[in-house]
């Protein structure tokens, strides 16, 4: 791993500074492209109108036309927090306009991600006059079609990329589609049904269900658009800070919704401290618990509940279920691991991709694995569970199931539809986007498919996608080594394409021990000052003086609180 510095323009730097943006601040942003204050307004005023996302305005017809006819709607989810929060969005902003819905979410273990034939089939028992798909749907033709057959007209909201043809649905609202020219591609799917939900409201009143500037307030709704957008790993542009800052105010000023906040604080989190980081470590990984393990319905009903004492007893289930995927996570990682190893152990040099299957892999687990995998070998990694493992469902025997990661730089999803098109048949389906993707094989053509994918990769990759870099923000006076400081590094607003900081400066160690049994505990020194420092998750000892990039945290001990750095990684520095 190579640790390198982002560069900035000091002319943004110097303007962030005049305008008022505290020094440290003003670096880090200057070196996210922030080239001026009003970049940095998070106000509502300053989001992209919905009547730019192409056929949201169509959208809220078909809706208002479905409300004032009093028919049936049925919002079809995806298993994720992405999915989960656009589903609850949905129900709570659409009943409170009036309408009669419902929602159905597919047995992941059973039917598999998207809008398929059979989870048609199954809503159909509800006789629902309108599908919503929210996370979910752009590449689900089949299901549409069958939708169609059965005179339910469908609504597709979605945000992942689409394939070569488009689902034959009464309407698609997706920023990713041909044609739409809305300016923000990063919204999840949560940011899509908030846009659906912005133009119906807007719809509604034009036709004089509320008089101008009334109905519901879809402001209320922003948490949980926080939520998804952080949880689903979408880069944050300008449109998606915009959107979690809003959020993020909402769980400050103690308006959250019961159910995110019970999350929150069944992690012994403070909702009305929240930051970027509860949203997609602790609240993110809780709610995914449901669709990984369980039933997503459990998570959903979560963040629909205002009963406050409902809503603590679901997040208590929804911790218990965390706790157990951290079990599942751990025993198949430490399987994953072993398996890289032999792999480096047999390679004369790294692959361009990896595949990874074990039997007794949970479905639902898959994706974390890989994620981790990922981050050890900086390859694209996709790992397989068998499709049936969790289920007892017959029609999926000697079928895999697979969730991949990418690196920044290779486009995961694009590279799987070149596996698909050059060899038909061999991926069953697959679906996805730039960083992460899912699909659907046979376990007889894994072997095929590996190869496949890995020769795919080895195509289109280039060399920089695979270079194992650590990009940091540099040094850090150790006059900003304060709680004042790392509290305001703690409120912006960091995640996907508006990365984290993470500083970077060369130490002497004058000591270091174990804690906890997988911990270094360490005491650094620079320029004369000693700096209270952890490194998690490693007991490899560091040298007499080491390069280390290193966050700023707030370390809280029997009610004390104190600066810490977290080691993310070193390398050793010429003594001096």
């Amino acid at each position: 791993m190579r640790i390198v510095e982002r560069r900035y323009a000091d002319k943004d730097r110097q303007a962030l500074i005049a305008s008022g943006v505290h020094p440290v601040l003003a670096r880090l942003f200057a070196a996210r492209r922030i080239r001026s204050s009003a970049e940095l307004d998070t106000s509502v005023e300053r989001l992209i109108d919905p009547a730019r996302l192409t056929h949201a305005a169509q959208a809220a017809r078909l809706l208002a036309d479905a409300i004032a006819a009093d028919r049936k709607l049925l919002i079809v989810a995806d298993y994720d927090a992405d999915g989960a929060t656009a589903c609850a969005l949905g129900v709570r902003a659409l009943r409170a306009m009036g309408a009669k819905v419902d929602y159905l979410v597919p047995d992941r273990f059973v039917l598999g991600y998207g809008l398929s034939p059979e989870l048609v089939d199954l809503a159909a028992q509800r006789a629902p006059d309108l599908l919503i798909t929210v996370d979910n749907g752009i590449a689900s033709i089949e299901g549409v079609a069958r939708a169609n057959e059965l005179g339910i007209a469908t609504l597709v909201t979605d945000h992942h990329l689409p394939g070569d043809a488009l689902p034959a649905a009464a309407a698609i609202v997706n920023p990713n589609q041909p044609g739409c020219a809305f300016p923000s591609k990063a919204l999840a799917g949560v940011g899509v049904m908030f846009y659906v939900m912005l133009a119906l409201r807007a719809e509604l009143r034009a036709r004089g269900a509320f008089r101008e500037g009334a109905g519901p307030n879809l402001g209320a709704l922003t948490d949980l658009v926080a939520l998804g957008t952080i949880a689903d790993v979408v880069p944050l542009d300008a449109n998606n800070r915009i959107l979690v800052a809003q959020g993020l105010k909402r769980l400050r000023a103690g308006k959250a919704q019961a159910g995110l906040a019970a999350l929150l604080r069944i992690a012994g989190r403070d909702p009305r401290a929240a930051t970027s980081l509860d949203l997609g470590f602790i609240a993110g990984p809780r709610l995914n618990a449901a669709g990984r393990l369980a039933d997503m319905g459990l998570g959903i009903e979560c963040l629909i509940t205002d009963d406050a004492a409902r809503a603590a007893n679901i997040a208590q289930q929804l911790e218990r279920l965390n706790r157990e995927r951290r079990a599942i996570e751990a025993g198949m990682l430490d399987e994953a691991r072993a398996a890289a190893e032999s792999l480096a152990a047999r390679d004369t040099e790294p692959r361009a991709a990896y595949s990874f299957f074990e039997a007794g892999w949970h479905q639902g687990v898959v994706g974390i694995v890989a994620s981790r995998l990922r981050e050890r070998l900086h390859r694209p990694v996709v790992c397989f569970a068998p499709a049936a493992a969790s289920a007892d469902a017959g029609a999926n025997a000697g079928l895999l199931r697979g969730s991949g990661r990418s690196v920044p730089g290779f486009h995961l999803r694009d590279c799987l539809d070149l596996v698909a098109k050059r060899s038909p048949g061999l991926i069953l389906r697959f679906g996805g986007h730039a960083q992460a993707a899912g699909l659907t094989l046979r376990e007889a053509d894994l072997g095929r498919f590996t190869e496949s994918f890995e020769r795919a990769a080895a195509e289109t990759a280039s060399a920089e996608a695979f270079a194992a870099v650590l990009e940091t923000d540099g040094e850090l006076d150790p006059a900003y080594y304060t709680i004042d400081v790392a509290r305001l590094l703690d409120e912006q607003i960091w995640g996907q394409g508006f990365p984290r900081p993470v500083f970077c400066d060369t130490f002497n160690v004058e000591a270091q021990r174990v804690v906890g049994e997988r911990h270094l505990k360490l005491k650094l020194v620079k320029d004369g000052r000693r700096i209270e420092a952890m490194r998690f998750g490693s007991l490899d000892a560091l040298p007499p003086r080491v390069r280390a990039a290193y966050r700023l945290t707030i370390n809280e001990f029997n009610g004390m609180k104190s600066v810490q750095l977290n080691v993310e990684h070193f390398e050793a520095a010429d003594a001096r």
